[in-house]
C-alpha cells in the first residue's frame, strides 16, 4: 500500500474524519453544558470522560452514515493515528495540573492538546483542512489562556470551532466520494 493509497483507505473508512470531529464537538459541548450547569471543575471530568468516548462515538456515526468504520489491515497510517492519541493521552495530567492552578487555564490547555492531534490528521487523510483545525483550536487555546477567558466562553469555543469543521468536512468527504465512484 503506497502512501496515497494509505491516505484514501483512512478516507473512505472513516468518512475523512468528519464523524470523529463531530463526536469530539459533542464531547465539548456536554463539558460546555457542566460548566453552566454543575461547575467549571466537575466539566473537566465530563471533558476527559466525553474524550474517552470520542472514539467510539465517531465509529458509531461513521457506521450510522454508511462508512465502514476501520482501515485496512497493513495501513501504515494507522501507526500514526495511535501515536498522536497515546501522546495527546499523555499531555492530560498537564491539562489538569493547570486546571488545579486555575481553572481558567484548562480548557485552553485542552484546546492546545487536541489542535495538536488534528496537525497529524493532516497527514493522516491528506486534508489541509485538519491543519486548519489544528491552528484554529490552538489559535484559540493560546489567546483564551493569555486572557483566562472564563471556562464556559472556552469550553462552548472548542465545541464550536469543531461543529463548524465537521461540517466542512462532511462536506468535503461527500465530494471526494462523489469523485472517488
Amino acid at each position: 500500500m503506497d502512501f496515497s493509497e494509505a491516505q484514501r483507505d483512512m478516507r473512505r473508512g472513516y468518512m475523512s474524519g468528519a464523524a470523529g470531529v463531530l463526536a469530539s464537538s459533542l464531547a465539548w459541548a456536554a463539558a460546555t453544558a457542566s460548566v453552566y450547569l454543575l461547575s467549571p471543575q466537575q466539566a473537566v471530568w465530563v471533558l476527559f470522560i466525553g474524550g474517552a468516548l470520542i472514539h467510539p462515538a465517531g465509529l458509531l456515526i461513521a457506521k450510522v452514515l454508511g462508512a465502514a468504520a476501520n482501515h485496512t489491515r497493513g495501513n501504515p497510517l494507522a501507526g500514526l493515528a495511535g501515536a498522536s492519541t497515546f501522546w495527546m493521552i499523555l499531555s492530560l495530567p498537564l491539562a489538569y495540573v493547570a486546571s488545579l492552578q486555575q481553572i481558567e487555564w484548562f480548557f485552553p490547555a485542552m484546546l492546545l492538546i487536541i489542535g495538536g492531534r488534528y496537525l497529524t490528521f493532516g497527514t493522516i487523510y491528506g486534508m489541509r483542512l485538519y491543519w486548519m483545525l489544528g491552528f484554529a483550536l490552538a489559535g484559540a487555546g493560546i489567546a483564551m489562556g493569555v486572557l483566562s477567558v472564563q471556562p464556559l466562553l472556552s469550553a462552548a469555543t472548542g465545541s464550536a470551532i469543531e461543529l463548524v469543521f465537521a461540517v466542512v468536512a462532511f462536506v468535503l468527504h461527500a465530494r471526494w466520494a462523489k469523485q472517488s465512484a
